[in-house]
Parts: C-alpha cells; sequence; structure tokens
C-alpha cells in the first residue's frame, strides 16, 4: 500500500475540516469547530490496481505561515489550498500562504479548493478571478462539503496526481 501526505491549508473557517469530514466519515456537520494545531485523519482507497492509504493532516486555519506550519508540511506530497467562494478575501489569504509555502518547503503539487459552490449565487470570488488563476495554471477544483459536491473527485485527483509524480 502506498501512502501519501495529504495536507489541508487555507484560513480560518473556510471548511477545511468539513472537506475532510465529509470525504472520511461521509458527514456534514453545521457546528463550527476550530481545529488547534492539526488533526490527522486516514482514508485507504484504490486507484485502479494500486491501494493508496490517505494521511490527510487537517492543519489549523491561519491567514499567515506560523511557525509550526513547515515542520506540518514536511513529507507531504501536496497539498489543497481551500478559499471560501463566499468571502473574497480567504482566497488572497490562501494564495499568500501558497507563496509562504513555496518559500520554506520548495514547489509541492497542490490545488486550489473552493469551497460552498453550494453557495454559488453569494460568492464574492468572480469568474474573471477565477479564470486569471486558471490562465496561470493554477488547478482549481471547486466543492461543497454541505452537499458533498466534488469532495470525493478533489481528494482522488490530488491521490492520482501525486502518484504521477512519484512515478516521473
Amino acid at each position: 500500500m502506498i501512502h501519501l501526505k495529504l495536507c489541508m491549508v487555507g484560513a480560518f473557517s473556510v471548511g477545511k475540516s468539513s472537506l475532510v469530514q465529509r470525504y472520511v466519515q461521509s458527514m456534514f456537520s453545521e457546528k463550527y469547530h476550530t481545529t488547534v494545531g492539526v488533526k490527522i485523519d486516514k482514508k485507504d482507497i484504490a486507484l485502479g490496481a494500486t491501494p493508496v492509504r490517505l494521511l490527510i493532516w487537517d492543519l489549523a486555519g491561519e491567514d499567515h505561515f506560523s511557525a509550526l506550519r513547515p515542520t506540518f508540511m514536511r513529507g507531504a506530497a501536496g497539498y489543497l489550498l481551500v478559499a471560501d467562494g463566499t468571502r473574497a478575501h480567504t482566497l488572497d489569504a490562501a494564495l499568500d500562504l501558497n507563496r509562504q509555502i513555496e518559500a520554506s518547503q520548495g514547489p509541492l503539487p497542490f490545488a486550489l479548493v473552493l469551497n460552498k459552490e453550494d453557495l454559488i449565487d453569494q460568492w464574492e470570488i468572480t469568474p474573471p478571478r477565477i479564470e486569471m488563476l486558471e490562465r496561470r495554471g493554477v488547478k482549481l477544483l471547486r466543492g461543497s462539503a454541505k452537499s458533498g459536491a466534488g469532495v470525493q473527485a478533489m481528494f482522488e485527483h490530488f491521490a492520482s496526481h501525486s502518484l504521477k509524480e512519484r512515478a516521473s
């Protein structure tokens, strides 16, 4: 079995823990629980004939790279950078965190996740901004921890992409 460490990174209250809970336990809760430090979950999946254990590190939400985060990122196959579509400033925070992670860890595979697609009519992150990021080559995924839309696909995209990176 191949083990892949995935870190969930983003500002406070963007839905990192809810995305993990939806993926690992097929559950969603309206209650907000602050992650302190890191919470680690695992899920065994099969990508074709390859068994994979995803070790999902749900890092405490921050708008700035903390002194502990570089340690948490060590050994990661990559990360999902999460922003809340209904709050544009969380995208700015995520992009800033991405720059800091790259400066600290070097380039790691990542995808930008825009959460809360179930509230798309309330989004502050505009289509032109999304298109600009995609033109710059940012892998952008959309989903909703609440409805479950896109959640399995984002984690499986990460695992599949990481396996390809390892093979090359």
